[in-house]
């Protein structure tokens, strides 16, 4: 939506208000405005309540420093890089719909660590160690589909259609994609399905992602498998790397994983290189070196 025509003569808070009835009525999801929230409520507590058109890049690159020397320490643990740089993205967005500025570098990402994903061995050993059709619904869904653990906890039984073998999907900041289900996930729905015969809008995993990631974390143990390398996002990494390892185009892997830039869906290329840097280590590494010596 289009920020208002007196939008100028606003104070920032009043401006941010704005901007995030914006969003919710251009129909993004609770989970996105809340983000959007925080971070914005971070910037206006360190610019504070001036008027918008005080309001400028300075600022925008004196908060950014701000949230690095200690700013968001109290508020977020863990993956603070990550963090800031996703704040800085939604900050940078509020700000060109504002008018404010035209554009603002967003704080770099480490996106390039990305954790090792699991051989498709070791998710058939998850797949059988399930204890209920839940479990394996779960498993199935993040590593044949590549879904996040938020959208598996979305998912209703009204986005399935198993004559298809699709799944309407709910991903980040509201947008919506279809993924194609695999043949476990498929499978398991079904049986699902018949036993509980539930109606449209409920829940396929009526849990909370607490109890999800203990889940997934006891079919590790019960899998034999070492319990730090397995979490919900791992599955859906292991997805995206067997995807392009069985040859599916970088473009259509993108489309399933609901990214909307492929830099990111290339990330994932690195992991699939070091297969073939071990291929051809194995083939070619240990020959005979003939011992050549270069004269100058």
């Amino acid at each position: 939506m289009p920020p208002p025509r007196n939008i100028t003569r606003m104070t920032l808070a009043e401006a941010v208000s704005e901007f995030l009835r914006s969003l919710e009525a251009g129909g993004a999801s609770s989970k996105t405005v809340r983000a959007y929230r925080a971070a914005l409520s971070l910037f206006v507590e360190y610019v504070g309540d001036r008027l918008l058109s005080e309001v400028g890049e300075r600022d925008y690159v004196a908060w950014l420093s701000w949230l690095r020397r200690g700013g968001l320490k109290k508020r977020r643990g863990g993956s603070r890089e990550s963090t800031i740089h996703y704040y800085s993205v939604f900050v940078r967005r509020f700000l060109r719909w504002a008018g404010v500025v035209e554009d603002v570098p967003a704080a770099p990402s480490r996106r390039g660590e990305i954790a090792d994903a699991l051989t498709w061995e070791e998710v058939e050993r998850l797949m059988s160690a399930a204890r209920d059709l839940l479990d394996l619904v779960i498993v199935a869904l993040a590593a044949e589909s590549g879904l996040r653990a938020g959208e598996i906890l979305s998912l209703t039984w009204g986005d399935i259609d198993l004559d298809r073998g699709t799944a309407r999907v709910r991903g980040k900041y509201g947008k919506e994609r279809v993924v194609l289900l695999g043949p476990v996930a498929r499978e398991a729905l079904e049986e699902l399905y018949y036993h509980i015969r539930p109606r449209p809008r409920d829940r396929v995993v009526p849990i909370s992602y607490q109890a999800l990631y203990k889940r997934v974390k006891k079919l590790a143990a019960r899998a034999g498998l070492d319990e730090s390398r397995v979490r919900p996002h791992v599955l859906r990494h292991t997805f995206a790397t067997e995807a392009l390892r069985r040859g599916v185009s970088l473009p259509a892997v993108q489309r399933l994983l609901g990214h909307s830039d492929i830099k990111v869906t290339q990330r994932y290329l690195h992991l699939v290189t070091e297969d073939i840097e071990r291929e051809y280590a194995a083939a070619f590494g240990s020959g005979r070196k003939l011992g050549f010596k270069y004269r100058r």
